[in-house]
């Protein structure tokens, strides 16, 4: 006889998913493994001769790269003789200011860093998030793809999601050759929706470059760096050639961050028998040296790997603290699909929700699932109104809005026939008004009619050819009757030149005016303080369409 109860539970979505007991000697450990270093440091005449218990004859590339660049050394002996249960005392009391907390963090190693967090569990570490996160105001990201690269789609996808409350948008290509296509389909779609959303299309970083400094981008966050030095050299990099990478984009206008994420280094099979967040703490300290403004942390792509280990979830939480810890603006993943278990995808969730991040979700998918192309998502466009219903269950702002049937058709329908009229103008390809209708109407690619992929990628290849900028856009937008999109993507130019949007956390309003770690410091010190949903925004959280109303009666 078997037991009915336990036949039941083998059942359920959870037992689905993949585990795995502590493995420390492959990396297969999410925090506290026997063969992390302790932390040390030694300066002399200036420079660090020993770092985490390494000396500097043994220093691999990153434990150079961290130890010239990344710590400030003329506090970082004081700190590291600190006691570190003390030092994660700190990061939760309210009475320590951020800035107060950041003259210590900045001077720490990567061990003792990890060695702070490690103290705290994972409500105490919620509490620090609040007040470490960068910029005051939480926001969040979406991923906007499809199987069958439909540019037109992008589009009407890129414009509901504007208007449903992202201010960053991320596509990338099944096709590699489709991506100016697709840059063009988010940037036109979004600035339909909504003026001054930021956005990105992540292909290899060559040709990511190639797009932003024509225009067709305004951000880039697909640039990878790792915690051992074995996976750097298989992918033909080092911290320095990264970092020559991140100023590439900076001279040119760009915003960007670093992505980085716990299980990485397993995945490759470098781990060097180190825990996933001693070796995420590293690549942290990387971003940080590099001078980068931001990262992009949270496990990313590779969240099955810590899933499946004790803590691991928790271990991912700590990296996005460490990262807010660095003064970094931090995307906190919550992207990437992990589980069977819907109740496990949205408990891995609120620990970044509740407290908020720069970005909640560094990718949440405006399609359904099978249309993204990132892998799949945590969270997608079937769980819009899930989300905003927890955010008014919480009195939590996630960034996100209801919105009206109505206002998306009439959205979608713009967008799409936005970028109709600007392929008609610069001699690309027919867009018909079919499928500018499929479009408006779609929920993901099965609602789209094909196109001729040949003859599309032969276009966008010659797009790129002719040197096509994004004042050609501009220009081809308001000949076609959109003056309104091609002011709002003339503006989004004009911010390259400014470079105020290059700051620590900066997002863009719907009239251009930058908001950031700067002019929007997080100044959270206790109830009442930081962050306060206004009273419209609360009424715009709250008052969901399907909530009955005493006018009804």
């Amino acid at each position: 006889m078997k037991s009915k109860r336990f036949e039941a539970l083998a059942q359920r979505p959870v037992n689905k998913d993949g585990f795995v007991k502590e493995w420390a000697e492959v990396g297969l450990i999410a925090m506290d493994s026997p063969n992390d270093p302790i932390p040390s440091i030694k300066i002399n005449g200036g420079k660090v001769t020993e770092l985490d218990g390494k000396a500097r004859k043994d220093f691999d590339m990153l434990d150079i790269f961290i130890a010239d660049y990344a710590i400030n050394l003329d506090n970082a002996e004081k700190v590291m003789a600190m006691d570190s249960l003390e030092l994660a005392r700190k990061l939760v009391d309210i009475n320590v200011s951020r800035k107060e907390i950041l003259k210590l963090t900045l001077s720490m190693t990567p061990a003792k860093i990890v060695e702070v967090v490690g103290k705290m569990n994972v409500l105490e570490m919620m509490m620090a998030a609040t007040k470490m996160r960068a910029r005051k105001i939480p926001s969040n990201q979406c991923h906007v793809t499809n199987l069958k690269d439909n540019m037109i789609q992008i589009a009407a996808d890129a414009a509901e999601a504007a208007i449903r409350g992202f201010d960053e948008q991320e596509t990338t290509v099944g096709i590699v050759r489709y991506a100016p296509f697709n840059a063009l389909g988010i940037l036109i779609g979004s600035q339909v929706g909504r003026p001054g959303v930021l956005t990105q299309c992540a292909v290899e970083e060559a040709t990511e470059l190639v797009l932003g400094m024509r225009g067709f981008t305004a951000y880039a966050e697909t640039v990878s760096v790792y915690g051992t030095e074995p996976v750097f050299m298989d992918g033909d990099d080092t911290p320095w050639s990264k970092s020559f990478l991140a100023s590439c984009y900076a001279s040119r206008g760009l915003k960007m961050r670093f992505t980085s994420g716990t299980g990485s280094e397993v995945q490759m099979g470098y781990a060097e028998g180190k825990s996933m967040l001693y070796l995420e703490a590293r690549c942290q300290f990387v971003t940080k040296g590099a001078g980068v403004q931001g990262t992009q942390n949270g496990s990313v792509s590779c969240v099955g790997v810590p899933a499946g280990v004790p803590g691991g979830i928790r271990a991912i939480l700590a990296e996005n603290l460490i990262g807010m810890m660095l003064d970094l603006e931090c995307a906190s993943s919550n992207d990437q699909t992990f589980t069977h278990s819907d109740l496990r995808r949205v408990a891995r969730t609120l620990m970044q929700f509740v407290p908020g991040t720069d970005y909640i979700c560094s990718g949440y998918s405006s399609t359904p699932n099978y249309d993204n192309m990132f892998a799949g998502s945590n969270w997608d466009a079937e769980d819009y109104d899930d989300w905003n219903i927890i955010q008014r269950d919480l009195k939590v702002d996630g960034g996100l809005k209801p919105v009206s049937e109505q206002d998306v058709v009439k959205v979608r329908n713009k967008a799409a026939k936005a970028i109709q009229a600007l392929f008609r103008e610069l001699e690309l390809p027919e867009i018909t008004d079919n499928e500018v209708e499929a479009a408006t109407y779609a929920h993901g690619s099965k609602d789209m009619p094909d196109r001729n992929v040949v003859e599309d990628l032969k276009a966008a290849e010659e797009l790129i050819s002719k040197g096509i900028t994004g004042v050609d856009i501009v220009k081809a937008l308001y000949k076609a009757g959109f003056e309104d999109v091609a002011e709002s993507v003339f503006k989004m130019l004009k911010q390259r030149v400014a470079g105020d949007y290059l700051h620590t956390s900066a997002i863009l309003d719907k009239d251009f005016k930058v908001i950031s770690a700067v002019n929007y410091a997080n100044d959270y010190a206790g109830p009442q303080t930081g962050y306060q949903m206004s009273k419209e925004r609360w009424a715009e959280i709250s008052n969901i369409q399907n909530a009955v109303s005493p006018e009804d009666f």
